[in-house]
């Protein structure tokens, strides 16, 4: 079992930044791949990136070149979501999700909250224009 607990939500001004953490804790030792989805009210829960357990990142077409996905490297304990630039649009509940092993995403595919069996709480971003 695996444990998240998101920080660093808030509310910022367009154009600003806001950094997201996902502390994990349990039984994080097994190589897992970790991501940030985002959901607005009444939407859908919309994956934002993937940070694989190899290293390998994607992003939705919407945030690249905006945000940044990465992850403390020695235990899979901490997550980050760097977010800059922000836009009205991504104001929303952040979502931690991680699940043990490797989703390959280096070979392409789609991916969605089904692949995720790990979720934390959620943090609020709040974009102002």
């Amino acid at each position: 079992q695996v444990r998240l607990e998101e920080s660093g939500g808030g509310s910022v001004q367009a154009g600003g930044s806001l950094r997201l953490s996902c502390a994990a804790s349990g039984h994080t030792t097994i190589i897992m791949s970790m991501a940030w989805f985002r959901q607005s009210s009444g939407e859908e829960r919309d994956l934002v990136a993937i940070i694989d357990s190899d290293g390998s990142t994607l992003y939705n077409d919407s945030v690249k070149g905006r945000f940044t996905i990465s992850k403390d490297n020695t235990d899979n304990t901490l997550l980050y979501l760097q977010m800059n630039s922000l836009k009205v649009e991504d104001a929303a509940m952040y979502y931690c999700a991680a699940e043990y092993g490797s989703l390959g995403i280096r070979y392409g595919g789609t991916w969605s909250r089904q692949d995720f069996n790990y979720w934390g709480q959620g943090t609020r971003v709040t974009v102002s224009s």
